[in-house]
């Protein structure tokens, strides 16, 4: 694991540690809580990719996805709240520099924050900033002809957030804008043609930037 992985799970660790007291200390002057926000929205799922890969050297390309994507939030009290995100995400895996596809595989990265709500009253304008944790699961993949996968992988990561609300009207409606930055890792072996096993450990960490809709009770 690299220096830079470890300074962020220990970040993150250390703020879901803290993130009891900061609650208990907002509910102590709030009464705002235990309501429930759901959003689907539209994301993009940009790749900022690297990848270390024995023998043959080079790196890889990983394509943007666009999907579907719904998340749960909850309310501790009107300034604090946690996210969980659900979607997968299809994406086709190129070695560079040579421009050989390598085949596809698919990622279940759920993922959840801790936010801080600044303007939860607003009419207009509601931003917030997050911070949390993503465990990344791999399935589905398809190696391309006269290549073979093995297992990748699965990955926790940190995850740091920001978007806002835009209200729609007084019933709970609003347009949602919401971007993360996800660092997720994964190693795998693959079996090229020859036979010729390498291994290649890939640093992901993509951008996650949603557009969509969301309702809150």
């Amino acid at each position: 694991m690299s220096l830079r992985r470890t300074a962020l799970l220990l970040a993150g660790a250390s703020m879901i540690a803290l993130a009891p007291v900061a609650l208990a200390d907002e509910a102590a002057s709030s009464s705002d809580g235990g309501t429930w926000q759901f959003r689907a929205r539209v994301i993009s799922v940009v790749p900022d990719e690297d990848a270390d890969i024995s023998t043959i050297g080079g790196t890889v390309d990983i394509d943007t996805s666009y999907v579907p994507e719904f998340d749960i939030t909850y309310y501790f009290t009107k300034n604090w709240a946690a996210e969980l995100i659900l979607a997968v995400t299809p994406h086709t895996i190129t070695h560079e520099p040579t421009g050989i596809e390598l085949g596809d595989v698919w990622l279940l990265p759920p993922t959840l924050t801790l936010q801080y709500h600044f303007a939860p009253d607003s009419d207009s304008f509601r931003p917030y900033v997050g911070a949390g944790v993503n465990y990344t699961i791999f399935f589905g993949d398809d190696a391309a002809s006269g290549i073979s996968f093995g297992d990748f992988d699965s990955s926790f990561g940190i995850a740091l957030q920001a978007g806002f609300d835009i209200p729609i009207n007084d019933r709970g409606w609003v347009f949602n804008v919401d971007v993360k930055k996800i660092w997720l890792n994964t190693e795998v072996d693959v079996t090229l043609p020859g036979p010729l096993t390498v291994n290649a450990d890939v640093d992901i960490n993509p951008w996650v930037i949603g557009v969509g809709f969301g309702y809150k009770y």
